[in-house]
């Protein structure tokens, strides 16, 4: 694998089909899983590691966020990348950058809520990273749907050349889904913060039973979590994330911060799947 700061250098690295990974860095298993996965789509896979300073909001993590190029080189390398773009800003975002992706009223929703302008700067960054690495596959995770369901939204409605893959949250064996902000959590927290996948783990198996009562099930799960302080507990349409009719895929999403960590997670809700095959969650994984 090889390290590159210039989208000239990028170019000349990245040959034949690319399957691209954009990342904020801060690599560790769930990251791997994408890439693992790009390198069954392409001949060259490419990962970004660039913290992108626009999508995060007042008051939140951007200078704590954790860097470390060589420990992510590592990983990237040893998943099976062939590049790994490591941009500047200023290469992002040169002087007299002036253009913003607006998602529409996808960006409004859940997240959205609390965190304005958040989507736009996702979508704005990775369609820049997009015209930069030209790749004509993304795979991204499914940890943050939001963000997935806005990016197929971005790639569909500006008829982007690539192909978007989502790929299934990955957790520790308690049941925690990965992410970087998880190494904020002390103990203690991390063990209140497995009231999160066992609250999706129960809604899971009360609509595998078939429970089909919206509002039943969100005071069974905000009951489950009444130790966190939960931003939303909502079942939306697994497609659009839209208004969901329970007789149809859904999907349970859930934001609560741990002290002061903000977390996020979701399960699909599938009526014609049983409860062992639901996608986000396997039951093994509770204790």
């Amino acid at each position: 694998m090889i390290v590159v700061t210039e989208p000239t250098d990028l170019v000349a690295a990245a040959n034949g089909v690319i399957a691209f990974v954009p990342t904020m860095g801060a690599l560790h298993r769930g990251h791997a899983s994408l890439i693992t996965h790009a390198r069954t789509l392409a001949d060259t896979v490419v990962i970004s590691v660039f913290v992108n300073p626009t999508q995060f909001g007042v008051g939140e993590d951007f200078d704590q966020y954790p860097s470390d190029l060589a420990a992510d080189s590592v990983i990237a390398a040893q998943a099976g990348a062939d590049v790994l773009f490591a941009p500047t800003a200023a290469t992002i975002y040169p002087v007299g950058f002036a253009t913003s992706v607006d998602p529409g009223p996808l960006a409004d929703d859940l997240c959205g809520r609390s965190r304005p302008g958040h989507f736009s700067a996702v979508a704005t960054v990775v369609t820049r990273l997009f015209g930069l690495v030209r790749p004509q596959t993304a795979v991204v995770g499914r940890k943050d749907y939001q963000q997935f369901v806005v990016l197929q939204r971005v790639v569909t409605d500006l008829a982007l050349a690539v192909e978007l893959v989502g790929v299934a949250t990955v957790r520790d064996p308690d049941g925690l889904a990965i992410s970087s902000r998880n190494r904020s959590l002390s103990a203690a927290q991390r063990a209140q913060a497995l009231a999160i996948p066992a609250t999706l783990h129960a809604i899971a198996m009360a609509y595998a039973a078939g429970a089909r009562d919206v509002e039943a099930l969100t005071e069974a799960g905000r009951s489950l979590l009444r130790d966190l302080d939960v931003e939303y507990l909502a079942f939306r349409d697994a497609g659009q994330l839209g208004p969901w009719n329970p007789a149809k895929t859904g999907v349970a999403l859930i934001a609560a911060r741990v002290g002061g960590t903000r977390l996020i997670d979701n399960i699909i809700l599938e009526p014609a799947a049983p409860a062992f095959a639901l996608q986000s969650l396997e039951p093994k994984e509770l204790s």
